[in-house]
């Protein structure tokens, strides 16, 4: 896979969404993070041979970091057909042949038969629709598909992430902070770039 430096540097030629949507929450996930994810998931063997679904994919950041990974299958999924439009090419320009499987569907509800399949996304957290953990429907589709999984939420989430992961049985294995960098893209952003503070948690699904 190689080292995370070089990773992050490669994820840094993907395009942004052209016209983000604030209902969607569309937020750019950063090259560094997904290179932190990704590498993470990697060196804990999460990536190698086994399926791998970035539920939400958006711009496609964390499919095309998992795809230096060598997975044996890769499916990016997302209900705005515009954003995978972005995926696509953004796949063309980051690798010589196309390799993922870009589909549009709610991620909530994805129409995917797996085993051992690992789970990477960077969810809505919900905060555009006064919603507190708006990103529970994506952990309840993590739980029907993953073995493991990678999932990043708003800072102060650990608590609602181990509930969660209780009730169904599963495990947080490995959690660590990270920052969100966000650039200013909707009208109620009053900076021109922000950092937000979020937490990643690798959960041992059963």
């Amino acid at each position: 896979m190689g080292s995370r430096r070089d990773l992050a540097r490669r994820l840094g030629r993907v395009d942004d969404f052209d016209e983000p949507s604030v209902d969607l929450e569309q937020y750019l996930t950063s090259p560094d993070l997904a290179a932190s994810i990704c590498h993470t998931a990697a060196m804990q063997g999460d990536l190698q041979d086994r399926p791998v679904v970035d539920l939400g994919t958006g711009t496609g950041m964390l499919a095309l970091g998992a795809r230096t990974a060598d997975p044996s299958r890769i499916v990016g999924l997302d209900v705005d057909a515009a954003a995978l439009a972005i995926a696509r090419s953004n796949e063309h320009r980051l690798y010589e042949k196309a390799a993922i499987d870009w589909v549009r569907s709610d991620a909530t509800r994805p129409p995917l038969s797996l085993t051992n399949a690992t789970v990477l996304s960077n969810p809505p957290f919900g905060a555009q629709h006064d919603s507190a953990h708006g990103d529970r429907p994506f952990l309840n589709a993590t739980s029907e598909l993953a073995s493991v999984s990678y999932t990043v939420h708003n800072e102060g989430s650990r608590s609602f992430v181990d509930a969660f992961a209780a009730d169904a049985g599963a495990s947080v294995t490995h959690a660590f902070a990270a920052e969100l960098p966000v650039d200013r893209r909707f009208d109620f952003h009053t900076e021109d770039r922000s950092v937000l503070p979020v937490e990643v948690y690798r959960i041992e699904w059963p």
